[in-house]
């Protein structure tokens, strides 16, 4: 069976590393650095790629094919995006990632990339709260703009998260004086109720991430970030994927198996204060 291809969780490769990212398509191999210094291989070779899952905060290395990016993917049967826009962009919680503005623009040219409204699921991803100058803030009412946007392009598929605060969140938080604020479940719940209410007046299907306490609100789903079965629907050729859980996942996520190839030797310089993935802080 054809492998799905995470490109990549661990950090963003579309926006900082799209000359790596597109010689490995070129030369239809990846030498991975594992997170205990273990190396492995994976195979880039279309005819051994299901489909190539894109995560990033950034497209416009994809969109302007910087370095042949677009060309040596377009090789493969599936392009799939997780496009990531929280309101936060170009602040201080966000630095490098770019101004929600000017991400919702992307929108366009990849809607042309992947030929198919379902090929992108927007991540509004995630929720956080914080504290400054006394006044309690958060990006969740960004929500009422990032819903019409995403609506009228006909992008139909939404997953969120509220911010965990892992250790080495709170710890950078703490180095950075940044008063983050983590609410309780119920408040979480009632949070999410307001994103069901915004998501049904648009036409948009809301899915939690690993966050299993938010699908006992009416119109949350658990989320499949990566879904053998959504992905086969979408192929092509509905070739078959894997649908058997990813076992290197966190106990509460649903997707089902892919290889990441994104290596922990690439640190990530979005430097996002909540992050819990590779970042460059």
């Amino acid at each position: 069976m054809k492998k799905v291809i995470s490109a990549s969780r661990r950090t963003d490769l579309v926006a900082f590393y799209p000359e790596w990212f597109s010689l490995s398509l070129y030369e239809k191999f990846a030498r991975i650095y594992g997170p205990s210094g273990h190396t492995y291989t994976v195979d880039l070779n279309p005819r051994s790629v299901h489909t190539m899952v894109l995560w990033s905060k950034n497209f416009n290395n994809l969109i302007n094919n910087r370095f042949n990016l677009l060309m040596n993917l377009k090789k493969h049967s599936q392009l799939y995006l997780h496009f990531t826009i929280t309101g936060l962009g170009g602040t201080n919680i966000e630095q490098s990632v770019p101004e929600a503005e000017s991400s919702l623009v992307q929108l366009d040219a990849l809607l042309e990339i992947v030929n198919n409204p379902e090929r992108i699921s927007m991540r509004f991803d995630p929720v956080i709260y914080w504290e400054n100058e006394g006044q309690r803030l958060t990006n969740l009412r960004y929500f009422e703009e990032l819903a019409p946007a995403i609506s009228a392009r006909g992008i139909r598929t939404v997953r969120f998260s509220f911010a965990q605060w892992y250790g080495k969140s709170r710890r950078r938080a703490a180095k950075y004086g940044f008063a983050y604020i983590d609410p309780s479940e119920d408040e979480k719940r009632k949070d999410a109720e307001y994103l069901v209410e915004v998501a049904q007046d648009y036409d948009l299907n809301l899915f939690a991430c690993s966050q299993d306490f938010l699908t006992a609100v009416p119109g949350i789903k658990p989320s499949s970030c990566i879904d053998g079965m959504l992905l086969q629907k979408l192929h092509p050729h509905q070739e078959p994927a894997s649908q058997r859980k990813d076992r290197s996942q966190r106990q509460h996520c649903l997707c089902t198996d892919s290889v990441d190839m994104g290596s922990y030797t690439q640190f990530c310089p979005h430097c996002c204060l909540y992050c819990y993935a590779n970042p460059k802080i």
